[in-house]
This record gives C-alpha cells, structure tokens and sequence, in this order.
C-alpha cells in the first residue's frame, strides 16, 4: 500500500528568515511585505520573522547560509529580482544563486524558499510583485511553511529519520 505523508496535523511554528535584496527594491520591497503577510496570516508571531537585507541577488546564498545555521530557523526565504538587461549577466547571476540556494538547502536540510524574480522585464516583475500574476513573495513564504511542515510529517512518521531511496 502506497503511504502518503500528510502535512494537515503539523505545526509551522518556529523562526523564519527572509533574505531580501535591496536591489530593484521597488519590487522586492512589494515582495518581502507579502512574504510577512503570509507568514502572520499563518499564526507565524512578528517576533519569530527575523529580515536580512543584502545588497542584490548574488549575496542571497551568503545570508540564507548564516541563518540557516541558527538553531532556532526552521526555513529561509530568499527574495530578490533580477530583471534581464543588454548582456547575458543576469542569466550567470540567476543561475548561481538557484544553484546555491538549492544546494544549500539538500546540505542543511532545511527548507529555503526561492523567490528570486527572474524576468525579461521590469513589466514582468511588476506582474509578480502584487499585479496580475500574484505575489511571488507570498508563494514563497507558502512553499516555506508548508515544507516546514512537510519536515516535521517525515519527523513524526519516520520517528526523526527519514532517508530517501
């Protein structure tokens, strides 16, 4: 028989980090309120979201990695925008964070949510910072709890161990 884990009966309580980049932060400003949002929204107490602000996307895994170490987080949000300009630079930088970020990640063994924009446009990121396409500040900090809650269902039905095949 197929088990499947289920998350409905676990706690998402616990500290939660948001690394934000200050650069294009007219958007990631816009990103970082919706993250707080959803977090308090989900009964996550304003004294337990601890935010770092980092000079752009490249220093995201640096700060996620330092709080990520910390005990007492229990998830790392990245959030940050990199709009596409007239070289291939964006693409380097937005596939060396994604790397970090994941291999940071499959290392400590903590959830660390990606909301890293990666658009051709400032119209683009407009979009996912609160218009027509949502708050990807928002998902992030849902994907973040729900993983928190996801490692806590392997905790509990694995009695603390859980190793994939």
């Amino acid at each position: 028989m197929v088990h499947e884990f289920t998350t409905a009966n676990q706690r998402c309580d616990g500290q939660y980090a948001i690394v934000v980049s200050t650069y294009n932060s007219n958007i990631t400003n816009k990103l970082l309120v919706g993250a707080v949002e959803t977090l308090e929204a989900a009964g996550i107490d304003s004294r337990n979201i601890l935010v770092a602000r980092v000079p752009g996307a490249w220093e995201l895994p640096l700060a996620a990695s330092a709080l990520v170490a910390k005990p007492s987080v229990c998830a790392v949000i990245t959030l940050g925008a990199v709009i596409r300009g007239e070289t291939t630079h964006d693409q380097h930088i937005n596939r060396a964070v994604s790397n970090a970020l994941m291999e940071l990640m499959t290392t400590t063994g903590k959830p660390i949510a990606f909301g890293l924009l990666t658009c051709n446009t400032l119209e683009q990121a407009i979009h996912r910072a609160g218009g027509n396409v949502g708050n990807k500040g928002c998902e992030a900090a849902e994907a973040a709890i729900e993983m928190v809650r996801l490692s806590r269902a392997f905790a509990a039905e694995l009695d603390g161990s859980f190793e994939a095949s």
